[in-house]
């Protein structure tokens, strides 16, 4: 549980783990950040815009009421102008004045906004009200006393007056109780050029300001009506009021929403014109206060922004560690093939990695020599694989051969080359030369690996296309070339031996079998020190007096050496060929038994060059054969045991090898691309002998043995690590965990997961005595 906690702890140390954290993060939290944001900067503008304009309508509202009040007005005072009671005469009449005293009362009852009216006719020293008549200057130096407006301004205004005018509104005293009024003065006649006389309203300013209150409802502002001259008739405030130039201002905007800074401070201005009279009704609000309106709109999209972006942030953890864990799982991998721990911490996994493959990269070049040496060994003695591992590997190593290229194998003998110390350089600078050789002007390429023990080197000769279409003289030619080439670097020009050329590399086994051949039986041919092994098998046609129903003799020579490579498969492909032949060729029965001890011979002859003395009892059961069957089968059986037996002799050259195996697969058993095939190509040996001979050592197939050993791998980390199952089964090298899993529950009768659970305690593992 300690090793768990830890590797947590580490991935969270990661500084490439933080960096995709940090990075998915903010991928999120800048575009949320921004939507949230346009969200609440629209709803604000919104509620702003909804509040001025209800602001707007409002004034509109107001105005209408104002402007039909004042209309009233305006038609009272021309009412008044044209009502018979009302004349100079009969408001000054003893008798009949007590009906102009009660027409003013009806006028004034019927308008609710007034305080007072008064009837003046110009050079009069009286003043008429609902009250009666009373002496001008009396009424307005004791009963109506004015706070600017002066009695005697008073008296001119209502004598000289020849339009309608409302002063702004000022503290009236009426009977020692003061009151703020607006003063409103008709000439009448109304629009007549020479008005005899005045009639004056007094409005209560409370009555003017009470319609514009529900304009500002829960809002600290402030509200005026200007008059057409922009002076300032009436105002209500909640707050701190405009003053000044600011207040002047006010009255010469245009009707409509503007926002303006005023005193330091942004306010939300609305203002409407009348066409009656001129004036401008404004309302001025702060601007921060509709954000204050938008306080449980902001409270919801902060609660909704904090779920959401930890939301993301949770996601944004997952998806990064998920992101991470091939990056880790690949930085462990290499890890543990390198034998490092941990990573630098001056480096980041990125960098550690890339640092990784670039030593890999490395390696791979200090070893990509030997590869293709294993891979042209395989080529020479056992053919081309089926397996597409190794198929891939021959490619990548430049031994594929191109479109109708073709290709044939010389083998070079050093064995009678001075040993002395100067040779020895020389050979290695030889071999050195002859690992790729290129003849451009023959369009040929040559790729030679060395053949343990014999002091040999076999050559892999390409013949790429050409226009020339005689490939024999194209093989001459080539083998001519490499001989003179030879010989300046040799003391002493080599033996050679040539095979036949073949259109693919499945040839390729053939073609070196036949070069051996041709070596050993060089003596017989034209040249005598170069062997072509068509040569050889043209000089034993002729001289069988052109019977072609013998054996070929290159049959014969290639099944000889085919049985000392130990190339089983080789070998009983020619023993069914020949046999194949012998059953088509209608013959006396003396010479078919002629021909069929030739081949039995030619085993006899290669087991006895192998030393297998043992073999010499069983002739006598070899040559007693009823069918053609019956000694098929018997060659057969008889080549096998000479190719274990030349494999064994191959082998004995390294005692140790079985041990160095062992080990091998001891240590690398977690890797997924083990297999039998690749043990024998690392080897240099036969699958069929190296199975035989792990199966005699170990006790278990191949197959079998690694299994066991990847199975107790798996059970020790599940009892004693906390490690994933995914991770476990991926480390032994099983990359198909489904497939384990139901292996494991067959050969423990658990599932891993049940295993661990039951064994959890500590106690002993599948394995453990």
């Amino acid at each position: 549980m300690k090793s768990g906690v830890r590797l947590n702890w580490n991935r969270f140390k990661s500084k490439l783990l933080m960096t995709y954290t940090l990075s998915y993060i903010l991928i999120f939290l800048v575009p949320l950040s921004s939507v949230t944001f346009i969200i609440y900067s629209n709803a604000t503008a919104n509620l702003r815009s909804e509040i001025e304009q209800s602001n707007v309508n409002q004034l509109n509202q107001v105005r209408l009421s104002i402007d039909n009040q004042i209309t009233n007005l305006l038609e009272t005072a021309s009412n008044i102008s044209f009502d018979e009671h009302l004349t100079k005469f009969m408001v000054s009449h003893p008798y009949y004045s007590r009906d102009a005293i009660a027409s003013l009362a009806r006028y004034k009852t019927n308008n609710t906004i007034l305080a007072e009216l008064f009837l003046y006719y110009h050079g009069d020293d009286h003043i008429y009200s609902d009250l009666g008549m009373t002496d001008l200057d009396h009424v307005f130096d004791h009963i109506f006393h004015f706070e600017h407006w002066q009695p005697e301004e008073i008296k001119q205004a209502l004598n000289e007056t020849a339009f309608g005018t409302v002063r702004p509104a000022e503290i009236v005293t009426v009977n020692s109780r003061g009151e703020s009024m607006l003063a409103m003065l008709v000439p009448i006649k109304t629009n007549d050029p020479y008005p005899y006389g005045t009639v004056l309203y007094l409005i209560k300013e409370a009555q003017m300001t009470g319609v514009m209150d529900s304009i500002l409802n829960d809002f600290s502002g402030s509200s005026y009506i200007f008059s057409s001259t922009g002076k300032v008739l009436t105002a209500n405030y909640r707050g701190d009021a405009v003053r000044g130039h600011d207040l002047t201002s006010l009255a010469a905007l245009d009707p409509g929403i503007h926002s303006m800074k005023m005193g330091g401070e942004y306010y939300s201005v609305v203002t409407v014109k009348s066409q009656v009279n001129g004036w401008t009704y404004a309302t001025a609000i702060s601007s921060y206060q509709f954000f204050e309106q938008v306080g449980q709109i902001r409270t919801i999209i902060l609660l909704v922004f904090v779920f959401t972006a930890l939301t993301g942030i949770v996601v944004a953890i997952l998806l990064a560690t998920r992101q991470y864990h091939p990056i880790r799982d690949l930085l462990e991998f290499a890890s543990l093939q390198n034998g490092v721990k941990e990573t630098p911490e001056n480096r980041n996994e990125w960098d550690w990695i890339k640092q990784t493959i670039h030593d890999y990269h490395a390696r791979i070049d200090m070893q990509e020599p030997f590869v293709r040496n294993q891979c042209l060994m395989l080529l020479f003695k056992h053919g081309k694989p089926d397996d597409p591992e190794i198929e891939r590997m021959i490619v990548q190593s430049g031994l594929k051969l191109p479109e109708q290229a073709r290709c044939f194998t010389i083998i070079l003998s050093l064995d009678e080359q001075s040993r002395d110390e100067q040779s020895w350089e020389d050979q290695q600078a030889l071999r050195a030369w002859l690992h790729q050789l290129d003849l451009p002007e023959l369009q040929a390429r040559i790729n030679s690996v060395e053949l343990s023990v014999t002091h040999q080197m076999a050559l892999m000769v390409t013949l790429l296309p050409s226009e020339e279409d005689d490939e024999a003289n194209r093989v001459r030619l080539v083998v001519d070339e490499l001989d003179e080439r030879l010989a300046e670097r040799l003391p002493k020009r080599p033996n050679l031996g040539v095979g036949t050329i073949y259109e693919d590399l499945a040839g390729l086994n053939h073609s070196f079998l036949e070069a051996a051949s041709a070596l050993e039986q060089r003596m017989r041919t034209v040249s005598g020190r170069i062997a072509y092994f068509e040569e050889l098998t043209e000089l034993s046609a002729s001289a069988i007096s052109g019977e072609s129903y013998w054996i070929p003799k290159k049959w014969l020579l290639k099944l000889e050496q085919s049985l000392k490579q130990g190339n089983e498969a080789t070998a009983l492909q020619l023993i069914a060929n020949m046999m194949q032949k012998i059953k088509r060729e209608t013959l006396p029965f003396g010479l078919l038994r002629c021909q069929c001890f030739d081949v039995l011979n030619s085993l006899l002859r290669t087991a006895a060059e192998l030393g297998l003395d043992e073999l010499r009892g069983d002739i006598s059961s070899l040559h007693a054969f009823d069918t053609l069957e019956g000694l098929e089968n018997k060659l057969s059986s008889l080549a096998m045991r000479i190719c274990h037996a030349a494999t064994n002799q191959i082998e004995t050259v390294q005692p140790a090898l079985m041990d160095e195996i062992v080990t091998y697969v001891e240590q690398n058993y977690a890797d997924y691309t083990l297999s039998l095939e690749h043990i024998a190509l690392k080897y240099d040996t036969s699958t069929s002998y190296l199975s035989r001979r792990f199966k005699e050592k170990i006790g278990y197939n191949f197959t079998e043995y690694i299994w066991q050993r990847r199975l107790k791998e798996v059970v020790r980390q599940l009892i004693h690590t906390s490690a994933l199952l995914k991770d476990i089964i991926e480390r032994v090298g099983y990359l198909d965990a489904p497939n384990f899993i139901r292996k494991f529950k067959k050969e423990t009768g658990f599932t891993p997961g049940q295993y661990r659970k039951l064994h959890s305690t500590g106690g002993p593992f599948l394995g453990e005595e």
